[in-house]
């Protein structure tokens, strides 16, 4: 029989201003400030107007180290391009997931069709720290297509989970993550119920982006909060009282020192200053976007 986890915080994700970008922001904050390996989580909804030219919207060129950028599309699209020469559009329902490692400058765009689309972004960006050993590895990425995300469902076809890394029920996400972790889009219908199993060792977490729910037979939990659950069971009940959307990670704690500074997170202040100089020499590469 399992044991239902108990839900350690509930934080509401505030609404922030990033680099002129409105964002949710509940992890970090003041009530979870990290759930390690989980360092940070936004969730953006952003119009993109008529007028604008989708290459010249959005978030331009940035570096990354040490950790790894994700992003799950909820609504339009991303075009993603990097330094290492990856160009790619990823729409609703697919992933972008890209371990930074030693460094490597990337944009997030709308895609050239995004008014086609509807004109509006929807993604959540999570950031996953590297294990110390990880983190000058060779950058990579990895876009995946909500048609090549594969899908467990239960048996009363009230419940959809995407598996994007890790695994649920026999069933493997594609992405390989560094270290052991679990990523789970659960689409859930008014009525539904259902038992996410995963190690007891890992920290977990769900964000709410559309609905309400109740987790077991404790709180209820609507759109724009996050839970984070006590590492006392073998996994979380979510019980739909309206129709929902929810990001569920799971994750084995690195244990390991952070340091972060801005756009990269390390494990001491002098990988930080190393960070910022290979950035300034254009050890990470150069990101024209044509």
């Amino acid at each position: 029989m399992y044991i239902h986890r108990t839900i350690q915080q509930i934080a509401f994700a505030q609404q922030m201003d990033m680099g002129g970008f409105p964002i949710r922001q509940p992890l970090p904050s003041r009530l979870i400030s990290m759930l390690d390996p989980f360092l940070l989580l936004h969730h953006a909804i952003l119009e993109v107007p008529q007028e604008n030219d989708p290459k010249h919207s959005g978030v331009g060129p940035h570096p990354h180290r040490g950790f790894s950028p994700v992003s799950f599309i909820y609504r339009g699209g991303v075009h993603h391009r990097d330094s290492r020469g990856n160009d790619n559009v990823v729409y609703a329902g697919g992933t972008q997931w890209m371990n930074a490692g030693m460094g490597v400058i990337h944009s997030e765009r709308p895609p050239a069709d995004i008014h086609e689309k509807g004109g509006v972004q929807e993604l959540v960006q999570l950031w996953i720290n590297s294990p110390a050993k990880n983190k000058m590895d060779q950058p990579v990425y990895f876009p995946l297509t909500a048609e090549k995300t594969p899908v467990v469902v239960s048996d009363d076809q009230k419940t959809s989970i995407q598996v994007i890394s890790g695994e649920l029920n026999g069933i493997k996400g594609p992405i390989p993550a560094l270290s052991p972790v679990n990523m789970f889009n659960v689409r859930i219908r008014k009525g539904g119920s259902y038992f996410i199993p995963f190690s007891r060792s890992h920290n977990a977490f769900i964000y709410v982006i559309d609905g309400q729910l109740q987790v077991g037979n404790a709180e209820e939990i609507e759109a724009f909060y996050m839970a984070a659950f006590n590492t006392d069971g073998d996994g979380i009940e979510l019980n739909a009282l309206e129709d929902s959307v929810v990001l569920v990670g799971t994750g084995e704690p690195l244990k390991e020192p952070v340091v972060s500074h801005g756009p990269f997170v390390m494990n001491n202040e002098t990988q930080i200053m190393e960070a910022f100089r290979d950035y300034q020499l254009g050890k990470m590469g150069v990101l024209i976007e044509s």
